[in-house]
């Protein structure tokens, strides 16, 4: 008998729990992804917290500010759709402000399904830019559920605007939507955030991950749409906004 006969067989590493993955996204990244890769593709811790916090968001806005002054808000801080409602009858005035208040608060209300729907034409998106564009081999349930784990420091913005409407902040002056600045500025700001260039660098990593292809090929992946995604909007902003 051989001396590979003798070997007993390797076991399989056994996965990482969701709670383990979590934890390994901030500290870890790495052990994460290559798990979603070896085929464990459980994707619901990262959603059910992401929609928490969110609702704590949420909570706080209804409580602490109101949803009929998040509108006002919203249209005072836009100079344009301001001076634009000033000028209109004030039964139009009246259904433009229910229209933004509901449409605003039924938003909020239904993100849970915005974020299904929000991950998973991104995850298309970039399973057929880094299969494609750069001989991976990423299955479309990799590359989504590596999303909902990279998009998860996106809850540290929706915590933080928690605590500060909890802890005084003036009703008047929380905007949901923009900077009082202007559109364009406010749409390159929310580009460049932390929390936001964190998460690209998360889905870059994954991305080259589950798709076996060099970690550059993931940021030119990720990097190539967000600048060309945040390019668009700043120009429609300053154009439109």
């Amino acid at each position: 008998m051989s001396d590979v006969d003798l070997q007993p067989a390797a076991e399989a590493a056994p996965g990482l729990s969701q709670w383990q993955r979590v934890s390994n996204t901030f500290s870890a990244p790495s052990k994460t992804f290559e798990d979603i890769k070896r085929g464990n593709k459980s994707w619901w811790m990262p959603f059910l917290i992401m929609v928490l916090v969110g609702y704590v968001l949420f909570g706080a806005i209804t409580l602490k500010v109101g949803w009929a002054q998040v509108a006002e808000n919203s249209i005072h801080f836009n100079p344009k759709a301001e001076e634009k409602l000033a000028q209109a009858p004030p039964e139009q005035r009246a259904m433009t402000m229910k229209i933004t208040q509901y449409s605003m608060q039924g938003g909020f209300a239904a993100s849970p399904v915005i974020v299904l729907v929000a991950v998973a034409l991104g995850s298309l998106v970039m399973w057929g830019t880094i299969n494609f564009g750069f001989g991976g081999k990423a299955t479309f349930g990799s590359v989504f559920v590596m999303w909902m784990y990279a998009g998860l420091p996106g809850i540290f913005k929706s915590l933080l605007g928690a605590l500060v409407l909890f802890t005084g902040a003036a009703p008047e002056s929380f905007n949901l939507n923009q900077l009082e600045t202007n559109a364009a500025l406010y749409k390159l700001a929310s580009a460049l955030d932390v929390t936001t260039i964190w998460s690209m660098v998360l889905l870059a990593i994954g991305l080259a991950t589950v798709a076996g292809v060099k970690r550059s090929s993931g940021y030119i992946a990720v990097f190539g749409w967000w600048g060309l995604i945040t390019v668009i909007s700043v120009g429609w902003a300053a154009a439109f906004g």
